[in-house]
């Protein structure tokens, strides 16, 4: 849930270092740190806060002859143990202060490796799980676990063998100062190859403007790196090849581009990124899908009885959304399932059973090991991922790409859309196959093809839309309610408003309002109405006339000439029609805008609300 850079070349390591921590600032952090190896040992540096206050505690001239150093580790902390504080901030050091570690993940037996270490009279300084490993590592390396210049790598592979838990780690070693070790176990790791330089990070964002030439570790690997190249292993001493790929990003993908922050910026990517997400896909004939990602995998008709969906937040709100098309457009029963929770159920798996993970990530602590249960249990596993090479689009045995584009703003706002999208892809697919007529797979297709246009219409409500939050901001209680496949789409609007501004906020089914939520209601909350016209509509007016003659303010999702309905609200936000099976896909984007500017009006950082992390690598 943090980030790691690593560097050594060589140029001075401190200035990409601090870049690639200032790229990795969006994944949400608490406070960030750095350790160069130099002549006369390791300077390391920390800060509570933002990295440029740690660019400036490591100003050249505050370090002097430090600065010139070439190989080094930065780190962006997000708490997990212990409280944000310069000593609990990484890089952390064994007991000699010639160690420096830098992990992503949680070390789960950190109380026991503290206890035994204790024991042989070493001091522990933070309150964290990695300093354990830290030290684990040390104490190893003191005690002879290697000889030679393999000395440190045996030390930590051992240390790795007694660890449990996830970690993603970069180390560095005065006594070889030339030399860089990292490894992983479910937490992402990679290592950028250069022009006689390698860098090592969390995230491929760190060291684009570098290279585009990548080693990707895989669970349970260890690699070094130093003047004579690249050497990886498992931590159990078995040696790899590992083959080096094409990292897909661009650095002008990861700038803001003129927006004033990336979400906002992403949110107008949208009708784009699902042109991309589209492409290829649908044959020119109108009437079937090509998903080559699925293949290896597909069920006939026949042997499909079951889909499971799973995923957490806003791909657990894709996820929902998914339920709705795969049932309504396929006919084939499907559940949905908080990846959180399904990891830790006894989960029935019947023959027939296909089991569909969502993260925009592909990094998903909870939905990677939700996935690994369901396939131990025998399910078929597929992948709906956006980050092309991430454990779940590496692990799953098959799966769909989005090809959104990067996203980071830490609130998802094109992956959602690119996710239902998807999800409507394989729906088509499947009824196809099944039932589904040619004029009816051609219709949904069509539809999927226009909603990039009719998404461009609702960005052009953005001034609109910032002038109706800005009646309401001070209000500290909003409702978002919709039914069918627009009730996942109001869940997932009421995540937006709390995790952006920090509103309290609640999703539910419009139908459910009155079994007890009702009692909320009072003058003048704002009450968010999902509802484009469909086989519902009558009834969510129902339901409006039972907000507003209690006072509540119906602010309306509505499609563009309902009058009836916005005539029963107080105010409405009108989007394009669209067929109601593929709604989410526009009336998901006012919800996005009215969280954003109530996040802006409230003076927050939109794209690092607090508490959060991008990509949520920790269970």
């Amino acid at each position: 849930m943090c980030g790691i850079v690593g560097y050594i070349g060589p140029k001075p390591a401190l200035e990409p270092l601090l870049t690639g921590l200032g790229r990795l600032e969006y994944r949400g952090y608490d406070s960030a740190g750095v350790a160069l190896v130099t002549e006369r040992g390791l300077s390391i540096s920390r800060s509570v806060g933002p990295v440029g206050k740690l660019r400036r505690r490591v100003e050249p001239s505050a370090l002097g002859d430090d600065a010139r150093a070439t190989c080094g580790i930065a780190h962006t902390r997000w708490a997990t143990h212990g409280a944000p504080s310069e000593r609990n901030a990484h890089p952390h050091t064994d007991a000699t202060g010639r160690i420096a570690l830098v992990h992503n993940g949680i070390i789960e037996n950190h109380r026991s490796i503290r206890q035994y270490l204790a024991k042989q009279g070493v001091t522990f300084v933070s309150e964290t799980d990695t300093e354990a490993l830290a030290q684990l590592i040390g104490f190893l390396y003191e005690d002879g676990a290697g000889t030679g210049p393999d000395a440190l790598l045996v030390a930590v592979c051992g240390a790795l063998r007694e660890v449990q838990g996830t970690f993603g780690i970069a180390v560095a070693c005065v006594d070889t100062p030339g030399r860089l070790i990292a490894a992983r176990r479910g937490s992402p790791l990679l290592v950028g190859i250069g022009d006689g330089e390698h860098l090592i990070a969390s995230d491929g964002a760190a060291i684009v403007e570098h290279t585009s030439r990548v080693v990707y570790l895989h669970d349970n690997e260890v690699v070094t790196v130093d003047g004579g190249g690249l050497g990886a292993s498992t931590i159990d001493a078995v040696p790899l090849r590992k083959k080096v790929e094409r990292l897909e990003l661009s650095l002008e993908q990861i700038e803001r581009g003129g927006y004033p922050h990336y979400m906002l910026k992403e949110i107008h990517e949208q009708p784009d990124a699902l042109r991309n997400t589209l492409r290829g896909r649908i044959d020119p004939a109108g009437a079937a899908v090509n998903l080559g990602g699925l293949e290896r995998v597909d069920c006939s008709p026949a042997d499909l009885r079951r889909v499971v969906i799973a995923g957490c937040g806003t791909a657990w709100h894709a996820a929902m959304v998914g339920k709705y098309l795969i049932e309504e457009i396929a006919r084939v029963p499907t559940d949905v399932e908080y990846s959180s929770e399904l990891r830790y159920r006894n989960a029935i798996v019947e023959d027939g059973t296909v089991a569909l993970f969502i993260s925009q990530s592909g990094e998903t602590a909870d939905t990677i090991a939700a996935m690994n249960e369901m396939r131990a249990k025998g399910a078929a596993v597929l992948g709906v991922v956006n980050v092309v090479g991430s454990t779940l689009a590496r692990e799953t045995q098959a799966g769909v790409y989005l090809h959104a584009g990067p996203e980071i703003g830490v609130a998802s706002t094109k992956a959602f859309t690119a996710q239902v999208a998807v999800l409507a892809l394989i729906s088509v697919r499947l009824g196809r196959r099944r039932h589904l007529s040619a004029e009816r797979c051609a219709e949904l297709l069509q539809g999927l093809r226009s909603s990039p246009r009719a998404i461009e219409s609702v960005l052009r409500l953005d001034g609109a839309i910032r002038e109706l939050v800005s009646r309401h901001i001070d209000r500290q209680n909003w409702l978002y309610l919709g039914r069918g496949v627009n009730f996942p789409v109001a869940l997932e609007g009421a995540l937006k408003l709390k995790e952006l501004s920090y509103i309290h906020a609640e999703g539910m089914p419009a139908a459910e309002m009155k079994h007890g939520p009702l009692a909320l209601i009072d003058r003048g909350m704002p009450v968010v109405f999902v509802a484009p016209r469909d086989r519902t509509t009558d009834k969510v007016i129902a339901n409006i006339e039972e907000v507003r003659s209690r006072g509540g303010h119906v602010i309306a999702i509505a499609t563009e000439g309902d009058h009836e309905l916005a005539s029963a609200a107080d105010e409405a936000v009108f989007v394009p029609p669209v067929l109601p099976a593929l709604s989410p896909l526009v009336t998901t984007v006012p919800l996005q805008l009215i969280a954003y500017h109530a996040a802006v009006l409230r003076g927050h950082d939109v794209d690092r609300p607090r508490n959060l992390a991008k990509s949520v690598t920790v269970e």
